[in-house]
């Protein structure tokens, strides 16, 4: 048996050390255009930001003579009859099971003057030679304009803010990040954003960029003009579907799979971000890396299912603190929200049949550890739910930012869905520092917003005789 996996980015390089722990004499054949070794996407605004070199952000492979790697090679077409794939540097590769990995790519929206090939002071964020790329006009910039005010352009404004740049972001529609915040919730977050040195305009849609020596002028169709040296477009994400789509499978929005990630063939299953399973596309880390295991499972004979993970999204953004759990914009429920602009602050809690459907919780929420904590495992709120919106969450609910009161069955990172009782078998395991654990379980792997969580633990156990 021999599988091809498509596309070595973050979902198709977890494949790979999936199926490696599994049996690692397994024939597995990764390719990946770039010519990068897999990295983490997710924490490419810290290298923007200068907080992480290169190599931090690099991914742990499987180390063993099953799994080889052809990276910057592109796969041009799928013959689906005889099984094999050719490539762009000329070869034929057979497989038994094919999994597309294929991810996604950045959205040039239809504004006069983007157009491949982009000019030198205008980039796309979205993969490591795009940072780089962006990096290069930084360092000789004061200024930059962000088109695009969703999770990754918010990201990328904070990260070239922290590099010294005066930054404007200009989002077309009336909020930040609309699919994950409220208005409310982008009305705090804006005034969060000024105070680190990051301008927004709302409502305001670009008609044209233009570039000169002397930089880059964004117009908007209210007729103002904002000039910057340098331009970064972060106006979303599409499947990266051709070649799916090419070999006559089935492709709506993204590449349809079922329940075991299987496409209309049979011998090709796809995941992560060019993937649509029950209508929905992914995006986010979680998802990928569970429909990873998934189909590590089901290629080696274990009879697994996909079920998607409730969505939590965590802004990665020096300073700023924000996470949006599940339904976060919707209104139809038991509806509880607190405001401190002031103080930068923002809580939304969503409650239905007396569980939390969705949250946003912005700025410093004490209770925040709790809340995903309630979400994550669909356990009844307290009973005075003021205890989660205002964070006295002392005799109301579990105090799941303490790790002596954390429950066993917490999960401490939701990307790779770590529990409290998974890092305690580690440490029991040997595992005596916090590296030492990350390696034992993927823990901080993902997003790495559970790194303060992780090493809180380890500190904790470590001041404990005999750690329960």
């Amino acid at each position: 048996m021999s599988v091809v996996v498509v596309g070595y980015g973050m979902a198709g390089a977890r494949l790979a050390a999936e199926l490696h722990a599994r049996d690692r004499y397994l024939p597995v054949t990764a390719i990946g255009a770039e010519p990068h070794r897999a990295y983490n996407r997710i924490l490419l605004s810290g290298v923007l930001a200068g907080k992480l070199a290169e190599p931090e952000v690099t991914l742990a492979e499987p180390a063993g003579r099953g799994v080889a790697l052809r990276l910057g090679v592109t796969v041009t077409a799928i013959d689906r009859a005889a099984r094999t794939l050719s490539t762009s540097d000329g070869d034929r590769i057979p497989y038994e099971h094919l999994v597309l990995a294929t991810g996604s790519h950045a959205v040039l929206p239809p504004i006069d003057g983007l157009a491949e090939p982009l000019p030198d002071r205008v980039a796309v964020f979205r993969t490591l030679d795009d940072c780089r790329r962006i990096l290069a006009t930084a360092d000789k910039s004061a200024s930059a304009l962000v088109l695009g005010g969703g999770l990754l352009g918010l990201e990328a404004a904070r990260g070239l803010a922290l590099r010294g740049l005066r930054v404007d972001v200009v989002h077309a529609v009336g909020h930040l990040m609309e699919r994950q915040l409220d208005p409310a919730a982008s009305a705090v977050l804006v005034g969060t954003l000024a105070g680190l040195g990051v301008t927004v305009h709302l409502g305001a849609a670009t008609t044209r960029v233009s570039c000169d020596s002397g930089g880059v002028t964004a117009a908007l169709a209210d007729g103002r003009q904002l000039a910057a040296d340098l331009a970064v477009v972060a106006c979303g994400t599409r499947p990266e579907t051709a070649l799916a789509r090419t070999a006559g499978l089935t492709v709506e929005r993204g590449i349809v799979v079922d329940d075991r990630l299987r496409t209309s063939d049979p011998a090709i299953f796809a995941i992560g971000d060019c993937a649509q399973h029950a209508g929905v596309v992914g995006g986010l880390v979680a998802p990928a890396w569970e429909q990873a295991r998934v189909v590590a499972d089901v290629v080696t004979g274990t009879a697994s299912r996909y079920r998607p993970p409730a969505p939590v999204t965590r802004l990665k953004a020096t300073g700023i603190d924000l996470a949006a759990l599940g339904a976060s914009t919707d209104h139809d429920g038991e509806l509880l929200t607190f405001a401190d602009p002031s103080r930068g602050t923002y809580a939304k809690l969503l409650v239905r049949d007396n569980r939390l459907a969705g949250a946003i919780m912005l700025g410093d929420n004490p209770a925040v550890g709790t809340v995903i904590q309630l979400f994550d495992r669909g356990t009844p709120v307290p009973e005075d739910r003021r205890a989660l919106l205002l964070g006295r969450t002392g005799a109301a609910a579990p105090a799941a930012d303490s790790p002596a009161l954390m429950p066993d069955a917490a999960t401490v990172c939701q990307c790779n869905a770590v529990t409290k009782r998974a890092l305690l078998a580690a440490w029991r395991g040997g595992a005596r520092s916090a590296p030492e654990v990350v390696a034992a379980t993927r823990a901080t792997t993902g997003c790495g917003s559970c790194a303060d969580a992780v090493h809180g633990l380890v500190e904790w156990l470590s001041n404990q005789e005999d750690p329960a």
